[in-house]
């Protein structure tokens, strides 16, 4: 008999956590960005990931996180990951193009989510920030003052 998954709340509140402090040091000027992108390049690899405030509020702030890769042939899923402040917590909300992720799945079911869907994706949210954080670059220009 397989074993009912239960979440461990401590562990994916503390990726959700490291996640916003992850996503604060990629935007450190956090209030005046709308967006910045990153390109990595790592061994013979390139590819760029793009950090899009989508809304601000108060206490809130949705942020589109999107990995463009240099393949056709692999589309890598585009995050919307909401960022708590007063919590200091940022948890992945949904896939673009998706229905808002619940805690957990039953197994199987008709959208093929594992049980701990919503987990792997916090889990790969941090993942890429610490990648972009390690190897990546961000393209803006740099300002001239003369």
């Amino acid at each position: 008999m397989r074993r009912r998954y239960i979440p461990d709340i401590v562990k994916q509140m503390a990726d959700c956590e490291a996640n916003y402090v992850r996503l604060m040091r990629l935007l450190p000027d956090f209030d005046n960005c709308d967006e910045r992108e990153f390109e990595i390049h790592w061994q013979d690899q390139h590819s760029a990931v793009r950090l899009q405030v989508e809304e601000r509020f108060t206490y809130t702030t949705t942020v589109r996180v999107s990995h463009l890769l240099a393949h056709d042939w692999l589309k890598a899923p585009c995050l919307l990951v909401r960022m708590y402040h007063d919590a200091r917590a940022a948890e992945v909300i949904c896939i673009v193009r998706g229905k808002q992720l619940r805690g957990v799945y039953q197994y199987p079911n008709m959208d093929m989510r594992h049980p701990d869907e919503k987990a792997q994706l916090n889990q790969y949210l941090g993942e890429w920030l610490n990648h972009c954080l390690n190897h990546g670059h961000v393209t803006e220009a740099v300002f001239s003052f003369d």
